[in-house]
């Protein structure tokens, strides 16, 4: 199957965001090839909702042999393909690939939560040695001239017309993705392209190992209780839990987003705040046996020699060539336009937060450990907005029941606790998805909310079965994973209105996955180019702040009443600030992933590479990129947003301007509009171009403005 198998060397990203790889149905029928049955990953999924992964059952040390026996399996079926003496057709070429691999599919996808989410030093070592040997096996499948040669007849054929249009595309893709893959190269090129693939999978391997060692291995203990100044009641339960856990200190603050950002924001003792933000920002950067600096100089080296053997000038033009931007110059003309008022911001609140600084009497310079803390200061005085006091009101297990309400008044799903269902790990629950109106089942829902060791940072959705109709009604299982910190027994976990907004956007990935309506997998739900895939996701997380989620579930946790709308109005007055810094953090990872994917096969030494060309963009040096080149795991972990860490802010154009459509009509719920929705962004998957499918739902190509309002650029810089 295109999207599990062939694309995976093209643009699995295993980490931060999505995960909506390696999976499928275990229905459609698959020989097993001899294999040995009884490993539960080489078995048909059983069981209620369409059969369901055996996670009760998975041992580490069967991950080997079952991708070994799921390779040797879609192998023959593959040479079943190309021994046919039938002439080539859409049947029994392009729709007979749809149905391989689906034992590979199977045990892919559980191999994939493992690797996220249950990763330790055993399971490590499988990586080691199978990821070279997938990245092999998926060459041999696009190297196969037999199997491209039907492909291309396919493509070619005077009767392609004839196919309906989610035939052609899928034609369209299969084709692409072989030619962009090395199809036509020669012989020695496609050794050396096989070659680089697999040399690449393993350097992904250990980059992300290496951020997880140092994720999980640095923490920052704490002895004395006035360290703990400033934070909340509800953090520091949950660093006294970790402490507990880790049998060091009397709090732990781990080296995670999840338990620095909120670290940076309130603790008053600056020297333990420089500490911590050193931790975080050097991780992959110590000079020690986890540093990836050499790691990714070689990455680099590989991509690039890889691209120029697939014909393109760069890796960035080959990653951009089927994406909506197109090229890497119309992405960095974004990123540019939005850069420079975006820094003049920074300038404004660093000065903001110097005045503060200065009454204080703290005699400083704002540096990137001040930032959040000062920012959070400016907030308080400029809005009386005060972020502890909204986090009184934002219990996560209720935002979770805001974002099951609002897909009910969106997308008619309802959502009820699925009994019987095995899990990887006991935090993990699951919910039965249904379509409201007609009662069908639509899908299954895990989530996983909390940090614990040997699970990567950050939060992201993963499709574990995807959507399609080739072998009937085959539903899907998504999930969404997250690092909460837990807190006492029994008491709730309080997250920021950030972590808020992350937990809606995992959820409309989730959604995206949950409302496919297609009929081949390989085109199914967030199967889609990478810069149109964050924009349901960025979407959705308008509707947490609309008074019919926050007045039904923005709770105290003690009192059990809704937050105030005059505390509301305070969010809604602040929702522009620090835009400054979110915006630029963010732009400056974009613009050196672009530039680093640019620069060809000019050896890099990625600290200074990093520097200079920062110095060169103006980089305020109150801040620091989002992700440092070291730990930029979106795009070293995997090729998945390599030359593509722009698409958040490409999409959120789209995301900006599909909002007004709403705001135009009657409000965030309005049936019309969301009825559009779903049924040119949501359901369609890729089987139309992104382009076309936003011109249907919004009637016009996006426009900028929206985007430079909502960052609150817009008076200086009204864009075009």
């Amino acid at each position: 199957m295109l999207h599990q198998i062939i694309l995976n060397s093209l643009i699995l990203f295993s980490g931060i965001c999505i995960l909506a790889s390696c999976s499928q149905n275990a229905k459609i029928e698959s020989s097993n090839g001899g294999a040995d049955t009884s490993n539960p990953l080489l078995q048909k999924w059983e069981g209620p909702y369409g059969g369901i992964p055996p996670f009760d059952k998975v041992k580490v040390a069967q991950f080997k042999p079952a991708l070994e026996a799921a390779m040797t399996e879609d192998l023959k079926e593959i040479d079943s393909i190309t021994a046919n003496t039938a002439a080539p057709d859409f049947e029994n070429t392009i729709a007979a690939m749809e149905r391989t691999g689906q034992t590979l599919m199977r045990v892919q996808s559980v191999y994939g939560i493992w690797s996220s989410n249950m990763s330790d030093s055993s399971f490590q070592l499988v990586e080691q040695e199978m990821e070279p040997k997938m990245a092999a096996f998926s060459d041999k499948i696009m190297q196969n001239e037999k199997l491209f040669k039907r492909i291309e007849a396919v493509y070619n054929s005077p009767d392609k017309d004839k196919l309906t249009p989610e035939q052609q595309r899928l034609t369209w893709l299969y084709y692409t993705n072989f030619v962009r893959a090395g199809a036509k190269l020669d012989s020695a090129s496609k050794a050396r392209v096989s070659e680089i693939n697999q040399k690449l999978a393993g350097l992904f391997t250990k980059f992300s190992q290496n951020l997880l060692a140092d994720e999980s291995e640095q923490i920052l203990a704490l002895e004395n209780e006035k360290d703990l100044a400033g934070l909340p009641a509800s953090f520091i339960e949950g660093a006294a839990a970790q402490a507990a856990k880790r049998k060091k200190g009397k709090w732990v603050i781990s080296n995670t987003r999840s338990s620095i950002e909120p670290f940076l924001t309130y603790a008053e003792n600056r020297e333990l705040r420089e500490k911590a933000w050193r931790m975080f920002v050097n991780r992959g950067d110590n000079g020690d046996a986890h540093d990836n600096n050499k790691v990714i100089s070689e990455i680099l080296l590989l991509r690039a020699e890889r691209a120029k053997l697939l014909g393109y000038q760069t890796h960035a033009h080959w990653r951009l060539e089927n994406s909506m931007a197109k090229t890497p110059e119309r992405a960095m003309e974004l990123l540019e336009k939005v850069w420079k008022p975006a820094t003049a911001k920074v300038r404004e609140e660093v000065k903001d937060m110097q005045v503060i600084a200065d009454k204080e009497g703290k005699k400083i310079t704002i540096e990137p450990w001040d930032y959040r803390h000062y920012a959070e200061k400016v907030r308080k005085a400029r809005y009386d907005l005060d972020q502890n006091e909204v986090k009184q009101y934002m219990q996560l297990e209720k935002m979770r029941e805001g974002m099951f309400w609002m897909a009910g008044e969106l997308f008619n799903f309802s959502f009820t606790p699925a009994s019987n269902v095995p899990v990887y790990n006991p935090d993990v629950r699951v919910w039965e998805v249904k379509n409201k109106k007609t009662n069908a089942h639509v899908g299954l829902w895990f989530f996983d909310p909390y940090a614990r060791e040997g699970k990567r940072s950050g939060a992201w959705m993963n499709a574990y079965r995807d959507q399609q109709k080739l072998a009937g009604n085959v539903t899907t299982i998504v999930s969404n994973n997250a690092n909460f910190i837990k807190g006492k027994d029994g008491e709730p976990v309080l997250i920021s209105w950030e972590d808020a907004v992350t937990l809606f956007h995992e959820f409309g990935h989730a959604l995206h996955g949950l409302s496919s309506d297609v009929t081949y997998p390989s085109l199914s739900g967030t199967a889609v180019v990478r810069d149109y895939v964050e924009f349901p996701s960025q979407l959705l997380e308008h509707w947490l702040a609309t008074p019919e989620v926050l007045q039904k579930f923005a709770l105290h946790y003690k009192t059990g009443q809704p937050i105030p709308k005059t505390l509301v109005k305070k969010i809604e007055n602040a929702s522009t600030f620090n835009q400054g810094f979110k915006t630029t953090e963010y732009l400056s990872s974009a613009l050196i992933d672009m530039k680093l994917h640019l620069a060809g096969n000019k050896p890099i030494d990625p600290d200074k590479f990093e520097r200079e060309t920062l110095l060169a963009l103006g980089m305020p040096k109150e801040i620091v990129m989002r992700h440092r080149t070291p730990q930029f795991a979106h795009v070293f972990s995997s090729d998945g947003y390599s030359a593509g860490y722009y698409s958040y802010i490409w999409s959120d154009v789209l995301t900006a301007d599909a909002y007004t459509a709403f705001t135009e009509a009657g409000g965030p719920y309005d049936k019309a509009v969301g009825e559009r929705l779903k049924k040119y962004v949501f359901s369609v998957g890729n089987t139309i171009d992104p382009e076309i499918g936003y011109r249907n739902f919004r009637g016009r190509d996006p426009k900028i403005e929206a985007l430079m309002k909502k960052r609150g650029f817009a008076v200086k810089y009204p864009g075009k």
